[in-house]
């Protein structure tokens, strides 16, 4: 448990270049506060001293603005950057190296006991605002965009924005840190404002049709098949019929 609280606070020097030394992280970061907390209460928890660990927990909280419960499973070198309005659910999974922003939430959408919160694999990162609700699975090296709400599974190396989420960039396409972590989550495409901008240039090209009686030539449409953002989530071609248009 202690060398993860140690793993803890170095992480915290990969992710936030206003860290300067040791003593600032551990008296003026209340993400490190609240998985320091978390820890010894998820240790308490699992032998069974349920009410100190919530003790704990509520204190952590009224003290940090993040609440965690104590039955959370987080990982290795988590870090809760500013913090203020994370939630982390009973039934929440987390695995290593995953970066939250303030004001996410890890919730649940069923009052039913079991599993009711999401698991998020390996270096994942959840922009700020984000809502990930249900017991959906984020796969490793995911992006989710600031204020995305997530209710479905994601698969690995993928970003998600929107309401619901939708994915939109595969890994290939993101700056990964030297730490293998992209904190890129103000990069975020927007696949509504890319699908209004295609049919805009196709109301362009139809206008241009009509206003020639009898064309010599067909006036060349925009040509999608070398978009860069070819993914139909993106560029809005899901909502077309692909046996009537290439474009």
């Amino acid at each position: 448990m202690f060398a993860m609280m140690r793993e803890d606070v170095r992480c915290v020097f990969d992710r936030d270049p206003a860290a300067r030394h040791v003593l600032e992280v551990l008296t003026t970061y209340p993400g490190v506060h609240a998985i320091i907390v978390h820890r010894m209460a998820h240790r308490l928890w699992h032998v069974r001293l349920r009410y100190p660990a919530r003790l704990m927990s509520a204190l952590s909280r009224l003290f940090t603005g993040i609440d965690i419960h104590p039955g959370a499973q987080i990982g290795r070198r988590f870090f809760i950057d500013h913090g203020m309005g994370v939630v982390i659910g009973e039934t929440a999974e987390i695995g290593d190296d995953c970066t939250l922003y303030h004001g996410v939430t890890l919730g649940g959408t069923s009052w039913n006991p079991g599993k009711r919160h999401p698991t998020l694999r390996d270096r994942v990162m959840v922009g700020a605002g984000a809502k990930i609700l249900g017991p959906v699975t984020i796969g490793h090296d995911t992006q989710v965009g600031a204020n995305a709400v997530v209710i479905s599974d994601v698969s690995p190396s993928m970003t998600v924005v929107g309401i619901p989420g939708r994915v939109v960039l595969p890994i290939e396409r993101r700056r990964i840190s030297p730490q293998g972590i992209d904190l890129d989550h103000h990069l975020m495409p927007d696949p509504v404002g890319k699908a209004i901008q295609c049919l805009m240039d196709r109301i362009h090209v139809l206008e241009r049709q009509l206003q020639q009686p009898v064309p010599d030539e067909p006036i060349p449409e925009a040509d999608c098949e070398h978009c860069t953002d070819i993914d139909p989530a993106v560029c809005g071609s899901s909502l077309r019929d692909p046996a009537a248009s290439t474009h």
